[in-house]
């Protein structure tokens, strides 16, 4: 076997693999053919590094060098001046801040020196589809050391109780007593299952599929171990079909693993039994409710379950069931080895650890960022997130999903732990943070979020069915210019109402978007309804269109483009807008070319 002197990192996650990262791997390896280096470097196809913004990314070792924004066409390059000659190429490395200083190693950007990888840990690190680079990196040593030692499962159920590791799904129970309730259970047959809820259906939320793609054997191993912990022989991984490349790896990866001994019969030799089978779903976000998921696993149709009784006791088939989300199983196995202190010792009191979460929207650095808990979400914005880009002001922040809170720039300083967003009317929710500046509408962007909710409803429920798109009726009237006071106060009793009598966290949470802007931006609502205006300029039928007749040079694009003809005037003299006739398109001030046009 040849000395492999240089490692290139390819990122193929799903952003990268979507800018043609796959293409950029086939040619590095033509190049270093031609080269006649093809023994001495080796290309690595890995998950996800984070920065999203800047893919395709391809990190060199052993000098760590970053290339971002990276194309087939800069392959040749990196291959003659990097592999061969040495000379790292200035120009694709990534540059950090508006200074344009150049970086060489991602590490040392301001993106990552706030981040602390736990759950991310091997993403960008490994090739996710061998299991040799996962045992290279420490895996399987958790699994290997509990059946070597017969570890009591009351012993591992105790350690990640004392991690004080919540739920990193939404609501953040704590997973020690969900693994306490589960071994504590009865079932008649002694049959019970581990699930992995995989179903991310948050829109701009990638958390989970990220883990997955770049790191499927921390979550294979966690449910191996957390089968053998609560007595269950049997698992399954609930993932919806949309994530291809994620399906992809952990089917290879299980198929790896019972090659090697580690699923299946009598794991590395002991009396322990555990096998692991996928799930597809198709796309509904009901199913990512626990209740929904199971009864989707089940071949139903995927509707929630009232609740008691809890699937510890009667989950799937009815029997006693386990069941967390892909992030949370990616903190079992570091805590097992590292030790429950050194994992309690991160975050706030109540909230251990670190979070995950997809930064997305009117951000410079979109991404996937780890975080401790009780980092700030100014942090996460202008020193991870580079700020709001076009020197726009930043104006809210939206977490934990479709039925999370919107976070007000006044509340910037706002620490990102479970209990201070409860607090100020959000949540952490799965860990989507969506930020906007301030040219969104708070009162669209409310309407844009319940919209979603009432698409993905199930019916089952009268308060989510009727509850949800009569909320979104309101908002809509409001939107159009045709609300009053009194709809206000009949948005406000109705999420409430909707809160307390709908089935399932869906519908429990759906006004969340809703009260959250009513309560940070409530004059915003009084300006549509009581000035018929929009003050972001977003809401089409309160947008009005003036000309300056001082600008104005009479030169008729505007009328000339009008689709309703609702401007006159005479050549080279003022234009004029007929408000009635205005369909509120603005396509008169994109056409004009004097900046005489503007939108109130």
């Amino acid at each position: 076997m040849s000395h492999i002197r240089s490692h290139i990192m390819v990122c193929t996650g799903t952003g990268c693999s979507s800018s043609e990262s796959p293409k950029i791997i086939e040619a590095f390896e033509a190049e270093l053919k031609k080269a006649k280096m093809d023994q001495e470097v080796r290309v690595v196809k890995t998950g996800c590094f984070g920065l999203c913004a800047m893919g395709p990314i391809v990190m060199v070792f052993p000098e760590g060098a970053c290339y971002t924004k990276v194309t087939v066409d800069d392959v040749a390059e990196i291959v003659s001046e990097h592999i061969v000659k040495g000379r790292i190429v200035t120009r694709l490395l990534h540059m950090d801040g508006d200074g344009g200083e150049t970086v060489t190693s991602l590490s040392d950007t301001q993106f990552y020196k706030h981040q602390l990888r736990i759950a991310l840990r091997n993403c960008g690190v490994i090739n996710p589809e061998s299991i040799d680079e996962y045992l290279g990196v420490d895996g399987y040593t958790a699994l290997e050391r509990i059946l070597a030692e017969q570890t009591p499962p009351q012993e591992i159920i105790d350690c990640l109780k004392k991690s004080g590791l919540r739920g990193r799904g939404g609501a953040g129970f704590s997973t020690g007593m969900k693994w306490q309730f589960t071994y504590d259970a009865k079932s008649d047959d002694g049959v019970k299952y581990v699930c992995c809820n995989a179903d991310e259906g948050d829109p701009g939320a990638f958390m989970d599929r990220s883990v997955l793609e770049g790191d499927p054997f921390s979550v294979i191993e966690a449910m191996t171990i957390a089968g053998y912990t609560v007595g269950s022989s049997q698992g399954y991984i609930y993932i919806r079909a949309e994530y291809p490349i994620a399906v992809k790896r952990l089917e290879l990866a299980i198929s790896q693993a019972r090659e090697y001994g580690l699923l299946g019969k009598n794991i590395l030799g002991s009396d322990f039994s555990f096998d692991l089978e996928l799930r597809l779903g198709a796309g509904a976000f009901v199913c990512g409710e626990e209740t929904a998921l199971l009864v989707s696993i089940e071949g139903k149709r995927g509707e929630p379950r009232p609740r008691p009784p809890f699937p510890a006791n009667k989950g799937l088939f009815g029997k006693p069931t386990l069941l967390n989300n892909v992030e949370t199983y990616a903190n079992i196995t570091w805590i097992l080895n590292n030790g429950w202190e050194k994992f309690a010792a991160i975050g706030t009191e109540k909230s251990k650890g670190t979070k995950v979460f997809a930064l997305g929207g009117k951000i410079t650095n979109t991404g996937l960022v780890e975080i401790p808990m009780g980092t700030t979400l100014r942090t996460i914005i202008e020193d991870i997130g580079g700020g709001i880009p076009n020197g726009k002001k930043f104006k809210a922040a939206q977490t934990g999903g479709p039925s999370g809170g919107c976070i007000p720039a006044e509340l910037i300083d706002t620490p990102i732990d479970y209990d201070s967003l409860t607090a100020i009317g959000s949540m952490m929710g799965s860990g989507g943070l969506i930020v906007m500046d301030e040219d969104n509408c708070m009162v669209d962007i409310a309407k844009f979020f319940l919209e979603f909710c009432v698409d993905e409803s199930c019916g089952k429920c009268v308060p989510c069915r009727i509850g949800t798109k009569r909320l979104y009726d309101l908002l809509c009237k409001i939107t159009d210019g045709k609300g009053t006071l009194e709809d206000l106060d009949t948005i406000e009793e109705l999420c409430y109402h909707l809160k307390d009598s709908a089935l399932c966290a869906l519908g429990q949470s759906a006004p969340n978007p809703v009260l959250s802007t009513l309560k940070y931006f409530r004059d915003e609502y009084i300006a549509h309804v009581v000035e018929k205006r929009c003050p972001a300029g977003v809401c089409r039928n309160l947008i009005h269109f003036e000309i300056d007749p001082n600008k104005c040079k009479g030169c008729t694009l505007c009328a000339r483009n009008c689709p309703v003809n609702a401007i006159s005037g005479a050549v080279k003299g003022p234009h004029t807008i007929d408000q009635d006739k205005c369909i509120h398109c603005g396509l008169c001030m994109s056409n004009c070319r004097f900046d005489a046009i503007s939108k109130h």
